[in-house]
């Protein structure tokens, strides 16, 4: 009997210790599962500081370069669009012509121009003038082609001549002048010059002076001009079967002398 309680007493010895055994070990497992977390490196975070930068940096040439085609959006579409609404102007000029009308003064001309930038070329306009002396036309200077035609609507007649741009403005400095003097009525007073022109053969094929000068010219009688010179106009030479037709694309008034060769 005794044996047997020693025994019996021993049996909740060893279970006791089991179970702090098991303890000691379920205590072990546990501070294994949550290990130390190592330090950062400071290499990998100067990476990561640079690599923003980058990013930044591309960010704003993105934005810089949408800016930029933002501005030539609003330029193309907005400014260019209204162009041609500030490109008809109805003008007028004071000038002296001492030699035709020596006891008149001043002189007033008058003409509407269309100035097409894009296209590159003037139409003008010119009314029958107060003065008398010259005929009413309509004037194309097709920059693209380098020539000047002339209807004459008195002969009803197209004259066609290479551009002479040492007297005609191109289109976008005539534009800038006409702009900057578009808060007064009349240009500043200025001077005429004389241009005398003969004309010669006939012009037969009318697609080759170009779509513009075509639709001025198209079922008129059409000829070449040829330029005897231009200069300060001094003295009136008087000549017959001339007509003259006076107007401006300059700073100055230009009187163009249309003779038939005779």
């Amino acid at each position: 009997a005794p044996l047997e309680g020693t025994a019996a007493g021993c049996a909740p010895e060893h279970s006791q210790r089991g179970q702090q055994l098991a303890g000691a070990g379920a205590a072990g497992d546990s501070l294994c599962l949550c290990p130390q977390e190592e330090p950062v490196p400071a290499a990998q975070g100067r990476r990561s500081s640079l690599s923003g930068v980058c990013y930044l940096t591309m960010g704003l040439l993105v934005l810089l370069l949408g800016l930029v085609f933002a501005s030539m959006y609003v330029y193309r579409y907005f400014f260019i669009t209204q162009l041609p609404r500030e490109s008809v102007f109805h003008c007028g000029v004071l000038y002296e012509d001492s030699l035709y009308s020596p006891f008149k003064g001043q002189l007033e001309l008058h003409e509407d121009v269309k100035i097409y930038i894009e296209e590159n070329y003037e139409q003008i306009n010119v009314p029958v003038p107060q003065f008398g002396g010259s005929d009413p036309a309509d004037i194309i200077h097709d920059f693209q082609r380098g020539l000047t035609a002339y209807h004459d609507i008195t002969l009803d007649k197209c004259y066609v001549i290479e551009l002479n741009t040492t007297i005609v403005m191109p289109p976008r400095n005539l534009w800038e002048l006409l702009v900057n003097v578009k808060k007064g009525t009349y240009l500043p007073q200025t001077y005429i010059i004389q241009e005398e022109m003969i004309a010669t053969e006939h012009v037969s094929d009318m697609e080759q002076l170009g779509s513009f000068i075509y639709r001025l010219c198209s079922g008129k009688e059409t000829y070449r001009l040829r330029r005897r010179g231009a200069r300060r106009r001094i003295s009136r030479r008087e000549a017959g079967n001339c007509h003259r037709i006076r107007h401006f694309e300059n700073t100055f008034v230009v009187e163009t002398v249309i003779c038939q060769k005779s």
